[in-house]
């Protein structure tokens, strides 16, 4: 596949399984999986740099927000850490930092797999709790950290003669210990109610209760390992972690500095054999340069520590009997199977469904129905099938046949393209299962954010044939919806979802045009290409109007998204769906001067680091706004790059190219028109 092609791929998927791990707590892949695209797009964008995107997922920290917490910036950024899978990797990495530190000594620690906070202390006591977020600014969960029994909101004591900061951040991973979690599951399953994937979902899902008090009925802990801003100096690491014991911070014990490779090496062996003896998950180890002087001396990427790794450990496997195979169909019609197996507890958590991506991949694995079957799970909620144990068959199992109608709707699958892995159910307009997911997104954050538009909201509209597809989500009343009921009261009057859900509409109507073009779920359009057809053609008309060559000459774009929108513009119902839209007032056009003064009409900005005033998504929204072009890498025809703070390449490539080099000070002077 074309270098830029597969970039801009992998860019979308990794942004969206970043969106699901830390906003919606609901990854869709395990860790492995993530690594392994994370590690292919940093390949490409090593071999191709000038095609790296300022906004890369590999340039930032991960992380996003709820809307219900208030985000606050962190004093000091909260780098992540750079992964080693094997002794080669870790061996690569021993090599790079002797050579400039050669007298290194290593803090061996625990990667406890919970849930990132910054806890920052003023004058002894606790004022902000933060999660990571982007890295640079997080949510303020305060209220509900200071409901962690094991957490003091106050510092006492002194160590080596230091008195407690002024002013000090603390790093640290909230968790739920495995013994409260499968407690915690075994109620709520009692009750009936949903239970929790495993411990890190439980600790993730239990900071984020908006009533504090839900958050202090669970048992979480926490265990802090850094130190962020403070006036206060350390010689060492493991002086820093002696510090925060003194001062009353709950601090692991299980830490110890190291001479040499042979002893992290023991360190990281001991810990894999007794990894489900401890009383919180982990997924690896973290090795760290002790000495403070070479760790300073070794400095930090844009994402990461060099004076600093996490030795991941390999995703955990078991053997399971699979029951059945089965097909879910998401909302462009994938038709995608998946296994039904005996349940079996793996990484921590019961397991009974399990991944296995496309038909060809089922037959290339050589799985039969009755098989025992190797799973892999690497700590989240969904495992991956590996293999057949052949030698356990007994002439009972049978091949899996690939429906040729789709389960939900009875429709003939097809392949969309010649030698496509995918079937798919082409009933796109009235398959229950596309419209449920396709109304299920576009309430995502990621589309128009309808909060009140989930799982439930869009089955009971299907179910009540309340709306026969999308383009009628915007004509909802109130006397439609009480005909489902889920939208009424059991006195018979409308439910309080009922106003929640008109006003969400409402809102969602005002939204950029670049999230309306999501929401239509075009296949391979996804943020980046909407925001980079929103700028340039401004108005959705427009777009349905181009050829295949100017689609494709829209950076960011190319031909496989411009041939996908020329494909979904030609069906009626998608027109349908954009003339009732519009008709009911959802934006269609970019909001131009009636809005924002054009002060930057005309100038094409790469952006490039992070911004102070402005999100990745914000920045290219303002510069759009204001008539401006956001390119996403550097060339002659570039009149910006706007630098912030930890740039990528794209600032020697400004240098290189003589194009002109602006701070945000002097970006937000452009922007007044000065």
């Amino acid at each position: 596949m074309n270098p830029r092609k597969r970039i801009a791929q992998l860019t979308e998927e990794i942004r969206d399984h970043i969106f699901k791990y830390y906003v919606l707590d609901n990854p869709s892949v395990s860790d492995a999986e993530f690594d392994k695209l994370m590690r292919e797009l940093e390949k490409l964008e090593k071999e191709h740099p000038e095609l790296r995107a300022s906004d890369s997922p590999t340039l930032g920290i991960g992380g996003g927000f709820a809307t219900t917490f208030e985000q606050v910036d962190h004093l000091e950024k909260m780098m992540s850490l750079d992964n080693a899978f094997d002794d080669d990797e870790l061996n690569a990495w021993f090599d790079r930092v002797e050579k400039e530190a050669p007298n290194a000594q290593w803090l061996c620690e625990l990667k406890i797999d919970g849930l990132a906070i910054n806890l920052r202390y003023e004058n002894g006591f606790l004022t902000k709790a933060l999660t990571r977020g982007n890295g640079v600014t997080g949510e303020d969960v305060t209220l509900n950290v200071k409901t962690i029994k094991n957490l003091p909101h106050e510092l006492t004591g002194k160590f080596k003669g230091k008195e407690v900061p002024k002013l000090i951040e603390v790093r640290g991973e909230v968790y739920f210990p495995i013994a409260a979690f499968n407690e915690l599951n075994e109620s709520l399953e009692e009750a009936g109610k949903p239970t929790f994937a495993n411990p890190r979902n439980a600790a993730a899902g239990s900071l984020r209760q908006k009533d504090p008090r839900v958050t202090a009925g669970r048992p979480l802990s926490i265990l802090v390992h850094g130190i962020g801003a403070t006036a206060t100096e350390f010689e060492n690491q493991s002086d820093a972690y002696e510090l925060l014991k003194t001062f009353g911070l709950p601090t692991s014990n299980r830490y110890q500095v190291v001479k040499n490779h042979q002893e992290v090496i023991k360190y990281i062996e001991n810990y894999a054999k007794h990894r489900h003896d401890l009383e919180h998950e982990i997924d690896g180890v973290v090795i760290k340069v002790n000495q403070i002087s070479l760790q300073k001396k070794l400095g930090v990427t844009s994402r990461a520590p060099k004076w600093a790794i996490a030795f991941k450990y390999p995703p955990e496997e078991v053997v399971t009997k699979l029951l059945d195979i089965k097909v879910s169909v998401g909302r462009t019609g994938r038709v995608t199977p998946f296994a039904v197996m005996e349940p079996v507890v793996v990484a921590g958590s019961t397991v009974t469904h399990a991944t296995l991506h496309n038909s060809q991949e089922v037959e290339r694995k050589g799985v039969l129905i009755g098989d025992y079957v190797v799973i892999r799970k690497a700590g989240d909620v969904i495992p991956e099938v590996l293999s057949a144990v052949t030698d356990r068959r007994t002439g009972k199992e049978h091949k899996f046949e690939m429906p040729t109608k789709c389960p939900d709707c009875g429709t003939k699958l097809v392949e969309l393209t010649l030698g496509d892995v995918d079937l798919r159910c082409p009933n796109s307009q009235s398959c229950p299962a596309q419209l449920r997911e396709r109304l299920f997104y576009i309430g995502s954050r990621s589309a128009l954010d309808i909060d009140i538009l989930g799982y439930e909201a869009a089955n009971a509209l299907l179910d009540a044939k309340i709306i026969s597809d999308e383009s009628q989500l915007f004509d909802l009343t109130q006397e439609s919806l009480v005909r489902s009921p889920f939208f009424v009261k059991k006195d018979g009057s409308p439910a309080a979802n009922v106003q929640k859900l008109l006003d969400a509409l409402a809102e969602a109507k005002t939204r950029p045009l670049w999230r309306v073009i999501v929401s239509l779920s075009i296949r391979h359009v996804g943020p980046t290409a909407a925001q980079a057809l929103a700028s340039h053609f401004k108005s959705l008309a427009a777009i349905s109007k181009s050829s295949v060559d100017e689609l494709s000459q829209v950076d960011g774009v190319g031909s496989v998204i411009a041939e996908s929108i020329i494909d979904w513009f030609k069906v009626d119902w998608h027109k349908e769906i954009v003339k009732r839209w519009g008709k009911a007032g959802v934006a269609m056009e970019l909001v131009q001067t009636d809005i924002a003064p054009q002060t930057l009409a005309g100038l094409t900005f790469v952006v490039t680091g992070s911004l102070e005033s402005f999100s990745r998504d914000g920045i290219n929204e303002v510069i759009s706004a204001h008539g401006g072009k956001s390119a996403s890498s550097v060339s002659k025809k570039t009149d910006y790059v706007l630098v912030g703070t930890d740039p990528g390449s794209k600032l020697q490539k400004a240098q290189e190219l003589g194009v002109t080099i602006i701070d945000e000070s002097k970006f937000k002077e452009l922007l007044a028109g000065r």
